[in-house]
């Protein structure tokens, strides 16, 4: 018999490299996926939630639906990422308990973690302390999904856990100028300076403005690196404990660097400046991924400049077929 997966925000930037992963690499006969976005429901409604449910009928649930947005979003709507999230992963686990459903993957952020706290942070760490005052909305919020997963296990022996990822980044992200998080907003950016036809201005001399000093760090993982890893995680990982999915901490890279790797991409000739009156969040939140090593040893992350120039492309392709989510 078949298992049947259901993959919430299965339109969104995971979601869909999820759904690429599947139909590739990972295809198994006995799992049938189901990849839902928000036109097929409303999640911070129960019934509208149990309706869903009913229509799929899922063995397994990948929660990844959620209200996002990059630092200067968070900053303005605190109280909206908190009540909507709170909503939406409620209605989730109730009715993935509900439909008996047997395990459920939910996706939290390494920007939920305490602002104070030591480096590299792991799973262990994840209420210690106080977020970031820039997104405390959205860290309470996906700290809760740990909490209910602890609750349903203890309570009703549900296999309900979650991963943690760094930052992600690839095609079909949100490159919503308001919303976006910072590679897709540096892309987004970029490509209406270079494409800007308002001036005559020669691109050697137009400057790409780079919000905030450059220096903070950042792990960033590519999202077809993460389907894998989540894939992963939904048929072998069996602990209600959560499991952080990141790059090695080697591999953090300055925002500085990620803008120049994006500017490569582009093959872009102008300058790079900073913007330092502009907020920078979290200096950095190096994440452990030892335990995700005990596990996966040999896993082979996409190379950042690799990825970086991937996403791009994927960027310019989708700007020529007027299909980009902005």
């Amino acid at each position: 018999m078949s298992t049947r997966i259901l993959v919430t925000g299965g339109t969104g930037l995971v979601g869909s490299a999820i759904k690429y992963v599947v139909e590739t690499t990972e295809k198994r006969g006995d799992e049938t996926w189901f990849f839902v976005g928000s036109k097929e429901g409303n999640l911070t409604d129960l019934q509208s939630t149990r309706e869903l449910f009913d229509k799929y009928k899922p063995n397994k649930v990948i929660h990844l639906a959620a209200m996002v947005g990059g630092l200067f979003h968070n900053m303005k709507n605190n109280l909206d990422f908190l009540r909507q999230n709170m909503l939406i992963n409620d209605n989730i686990l109730l009715v993935c308990h509900e439909f008996n459903v047997e395990k459920v993957v939910s996706c939290l952020s390494t920007c939920i973690f305490p602002d104070k706290t030591t480096y590299p942070i792991d799973e262990t760490m994840i209420h210690n302390g106080l977020p970031h005052d820039s997104n405390f909305g959205y860290s309470y919020a996906k700290r809760l999904i740990d909490v209910l997963n602890r609750g349903y296990f203890e309570q009703h022996n549900r296999l309900f856990t979650s991963i943690v990822p760094c930052n992600i980044y690839g095609p079909n992200d949100n490159f919503s100028p308001t919303a976006s998080h910072v590679i897709p907003g540096m892309i987004q950016r970029l490509y209406n300076l270079i494409n800007d036809s308002t001036t005559n201005t020669p691109q050697e001399e137009r400057v790409f403005t780079v919000y905030g000093t450059g220096k903070p760090l950042r792990q960033f993982i590519y999202s077809h690196d993460l389907a894998k890893l989540a894939i992963w995680t939904l048929r072998e990982y069996d602990s209600v404990s959560p499991i952080i999915l990141s790059v090695d901490e080697e591999d953090e890279v300055t925002i500085e660097f990620v803008a120049r790797s994006i500017a490569k991409a582009f093959d872009f000739k102008g300058r790079i400046e900073f913007d330092t009156t502009k907020a920078d969040g979290q200096y950095k939140k190096t994440a452990s991924n030892k335990k995700l090593r005990s596990y996966q040893p040999d896993f082979q992350f996409t190379k950042f400049e690799d990825a970086i120039k991937h996403t791009v492309d994927w960027y310019l392709q989708s700007k020529s077929q007027n299909a980009i989510r902005e």
